[in-house]
Formats: structure tokens, C-alpha cells, sequence
């Protein structure tokens, strides 16, 4: 049996914990975008959800950037001024250290749940469409599958329009 990484572990906690049937699945090659995920998966490049994480301006009170987790369909490139208009604050795309501070995971392997925090999410409309769509795991070797209905569960999510 294969010793799964502490970040897919922890993103497969919580699937087991809420009765999902979804699994971590290993990929042979890094998936750090959504083609290289859709080719890998023999799916549309639509249904492969990347978890793309912003630093929104800090609310009242706070000293930092806060983040949002913008769940987007790899099909389409994200208006991120229209985003940041939906949300209601300045969206700009996070670095490397951002994303790993607030995520616990590194870029190309973003999982929508597993992190150290309840992070703001919003979720991409064009990804309803799809029966299965397939997220990072938490590493860019690892996918795992949702429903929409699950992924919004999951993530307390808000439907938006990102396109």
C-alpha cells in the first residue's frame, strides 16, 4: 500500500469524514496545469478545477493580505477584475510563499479543503456543466474527483461568474 503525502492524507481525511466517495489519485507526471491534468486524466480540460489562490486588500482590522480561493475551470482564463468586483476587494495572484503559508500546499497541487484556515471561496459557474470535475490533491501528483454540489459543500463556496 502506497503511504500517501501528508497533504493528499489530510485532503482525504476530510473526504472519508464527510461520506464522499472521492479517493486521492497519484498521477504519474506533475499536473501543474489544467492540460497537463486533463491529458493525464483523459478528461475535458473544462472539468479540471484549478484552486487558484489571490491575495485579496486587507479588511478592516487586518494588517496583511488576506487570501481567496478562486475555484475556476480550466477552460477559461479568470477576469480577475471582475472577481474582484464579485468579492467585493482587489484580487492580485499570489506568490509561492502566500499560497504555501495559507494553504499548507504548494502551487500546482492546490487542494480546495486541507488547510490550516477556512479560506474565502468562490466557484466558477462553468464548472456545474461537468458530471466529475477533478481538483489538485494537495501536491501536483495528486487529483481527486467532486461532484459541483460537493465542491461547493465542501468549500462553503459562492457561485460566481469568472469569464
Amino acid at each position: 500500500m502506497t503511504t500517501l503525502h501528508p497533504n493528499c492524507a489530510a485532503v482525504q481525511s476530510i473526504l472519508v469524514d464527510q461520506g464522499l466517495p472521492g479517493r486521492i489519485r497519484l498521477l504519474s507526471d506533475a499536473a501543474t496545469t489544467a492540460r497537463l491534468a486533463a491529458d493525464q486524466l483523459g478528461c475535458d480540460v473544462g472539468a479540471i478545477a484549478n484552486s487558484l489562490i489571490f491575495a485579496g486588500d486587507p479588511g478592516p482590522g487586518d494588517e496583511a493580505a488576506v487570501p481567496v480561493l478562486v475555484m475556476a475551470s480550466g477552460a477559461y482564463r479568470i477576469d480577475v477584475e471582475k472577481v474582484s468586483a464579485t468579492v467585493g476587494t482587489r484580487l492580485r495572484r499570489a506568490d509561492a510563499a502566500f499560497v504555501r503559508t495559507h494553504t499548507g500546499q504548494p502551487i500546482g497541487g492546490v487542494a480546495p479543503v486541507g488547510h490550516p484556515a477556512p479560506i474565502r471561496t468562490v466557484v466558477d459557474r462553468n464548472l456545474a456543466r461537468y458530471e466529475t470535475l477533478w481538483t489538485g490533491g494537495g501536491i501536483p501528483h495528486a487529483v481527486v474527483p467532486w461532484s459541483y454540489a460537493d465542491l461547493l459543500r465542501l468549500t462553503g463556496g459562492t457561485e460566481i461568474d469568472v469569464v
